[in-house]
């Protein structure tokens, strides 16, 4: 019976040091930057925005 609580006391313990360590090894490969709407430098503008299609999806293209 004290082998069996020694084994189960070691496997909670590894178990507890694996998650700590993944846990600390992810919190430090997470990027800290904040998300914002300027624009970064060098860029020449923003998309265009296009005109709306003139038939349904799935419908073929009409030929002029």
């Amino acid at each position: 019976m004290s082998s069996e609580r020694n084994s189960l006391l070691l496997f909670a313990f590894a178990a507890t040091m694996a998650i700590l360590v993944t846990f600390v090894t992810t919190l430090a490969r997470i990027d800290t930057r904040m998300a914002d709407n300027q624009t970064p430098p060098g860029t020449t503008g923003l998309a265009r925005p296009h005109p709306p299609l003139d038939r349904a999806p799935g419908q073929a293209l009409l030929r002029k």
